[in-house]
């Protein structure tokens, strides 16, 4: 297997570090998605089973990421497959990446190969699994760098349709014409605005290296194989993310400190941004108020800041989003009323598709407005919030009705399904956070905890599904990583995401309180490691 993550040492510079006393939680600033400012990445890599970052703009949250150990992000993976059946009916083929669930290509993107059972085919992923569908696949491979994306097999020469300034649309076209090769194309980023030829030439060469040691890769092994992994989390949102206006960059872990260190500079060719290691005791989404964020962002009621509403609803086929103008009364008359909350709910519902994710096809029901100028209005206003939206987002006219349809890229699980999980008590009716955000919910504040005394044993409260999980997949772990024996009692009614600290303080003062509630309060079971 070919990864294109390298080790780092890890600097001997003096580290930058943050504490609550040098550093305040966010600030809502009041700027919309089309006039930012300044931007800031803040990742949470403390916990090894799970990677979480944060982008930040004028002190608002606008995108996040999560990245479980278990559930690592698949696009763009490179596999050496094998073709598994062909269904001219649908004009597609299932091939398997022998990872146990056959993966989905559609002929148009097979490269007018005549498919057959058992025939092996070079592809990469362009849509993780999600929900009951397998992931999808083309053998149209491209590798992305930092400013260009090698297109192997391809002739285009390819300029980011986000650069809009002519002088610079040819200055770069020309460069990509001359970094072409005779068997492969490549396509500069939105990122390569401003960047050197020097620059643009290195990307290329490092691409096309990876690209020769895939090829080597593909020859010797027998196919379903994983050939190729893209960067982890953290390095992916940094090479994608991080451009001029990204001012700072805060991490929680010291290894991936280091790791930003070492390759800031070749990610980011002019000011480098402050890299700041923060060891403040509460986590760090915690105390730059993001977990609050979070958790608004699963709500299906946005409030906006004059008063009006957004509702955000979900089908299996679209989602649908319903404006309201709420405690809204307005100023003048019912028209500018109208238009004004139509203007303010169209930059917030930019940022609510970016933050949660939301990819396909959206239809907004904006309030009716009887002037043509009004609509026209709406129409530039959503087209000029969607400018900084990494993933393309097409706008359509407004209906009759007042309905505006938006189509956007869906690049990756949306935030509700990486989140949540349906209700194992409404029979799927509604959302309840799953085990695992339970689990490290649970584990960030047994470390808050744990950092404000020196008690040798914890015991915690919790539903018993989720004690039974957290016994079987983290406890050992956990008290070898905080130094404390931890005991939950798995009480029958308890609330799903909730837990309460029944005691803390020394093992024999734990223990005889666990005997306790084992002889009064039974059926109530305690689990324990074995060591306990």
């Amino acid at each position: 297997m070919t990864s294109r993550r390298s080790r780092r040492k890890k600097t001997t510079a003096p580290r930058p570090e943050v504490s609550p006393e040098e550093h305040k939680p966010l600030e809502h600033t009041g700027t919309d998605a089309a006039e930012i400012q300044s931007r800031k990445i803040i990742a949470n890599c403390l916990e090894p089973e799970e990677t979480r970052v944060a982008i930040i703009e004028d002190g608002r949250l606008s995108e996040l990421y999560v990245e479980r150990m278990w559930e690592r992000q698949k696009a763009g993976e490179i596999y050496k497959a094998r073709v598994e059946s062909v269904l001219p009916g649908i004009h597609a083929a299932f091939v398997n990446l022998g990872d146990g669930r056959n993966a989905f290509l559609y002929l148009n993107d097979a490269g007018g190969l005549d498919l057959q059972p058992n025939q092996e085919i070079l592809v990469q992923v362009t849509k993780t699994a999600r929900k009951n569908k397998g992931a999808r696949v083309t053998s149209r491979i491209s590798l992305p760098g930092r400013y260009a994306v090698l297109v192997p097999h391809g002739r285009e020469s390819g300029v980011s349709k986000r650069i809009t300034d002519d002088h610079e649309r040819k200055r770069l076209k020309g460069i990509a014409r001359k970094l072409r090769g005779e068997d492969y194309g490549i396509i500069l980023r939105t990122a390569s605005e401003g960047a050197d030829e020097e620059a643009l030439a290195h990307d290329v060469e490092t691409l096309l290296a990876l690209w020769r040691d895939i090829e080597h890769h593909e020859k010797i092994q027998s196919a379903p194989c994983l050939l190729y992994r893209d960067l982890g989390l953290l390095g992916r949102v940094l090479r994608d993310e991080l451009t001029r206006s990204v001012c700072e960059i805060i991490v929680d872990g010291e290894e991936e400190y280091a790791n930003v260190t070492g390759c800031l500079s070749a990610l980011c060719p002019g000011p480098l941004p402050e890299v700041t290691l923060y060891r403040g005791t509460n986590p760090l989404f915690e105390f730059y108020g993001i977990e609050k964020e979070i958790d608004a962002a699963l709500e299906r009621k946005v409030w906006l800041p004059s008063g009006a509403y957004l509702v955000i609803d979900y089908t299996e086929a679209l989602t649908v989003i319903d404006v309201n103008t709420g405690k809204f009364v307005g100023k003048t008359d019912l028209r500018h009323t109208v238009l004004d909350t139509n203007l303010e709910a169209a930059g917030e519902i930019a940022r609510q598709l970016r933050l949660r994710a939301i990819g396909g096809i959206v239809v907004i029901d904006f309030i009716d407005m009887d002037h043509s100028e009004d609509r026209e209005k709406l129409l530039e206003r959503l087209e000029e919030v969607f400018l900084t939206d990494r993933y393309r987002a097409r706008v359509f006219g407004v209906s009759r009705l007042g309905l505006v349809e938006i189509t956007r890229k869906r690049a990756r699980p949306d935030i509700r399904t990486t989140l949540t999980r349906s209700c194992p008590f409404c029979g799927g009716t509604g959302m309840v956070y799953r085990e695992d955000t339970i689990s490290m919910t649970i584990k960030r504040f047994l470390r808050k905890v744990s950092g404000a005394n020196k008690s040798e044993a914890l015991l915690l409260e919790t539903n018993p599904v989720v004690a039974s999980y957290i016994r079987e997949t983290y406890l050992s772990l956990w008290e070898e990583e905080l130094g404390r024996r931890i005991f939950l009692a798995a009480v029958p009614d308890f609330p799903w995401s909730k837990y309460r600290l029944d005691a803390q303080g020394e093992l024999g003062q734990i223990e005889r309180r666990i005997e306790q509630i084992e002889k009064w309060e039974a059926p109530l079971v305690v689990y324990r490691t074995a060591s306990s």
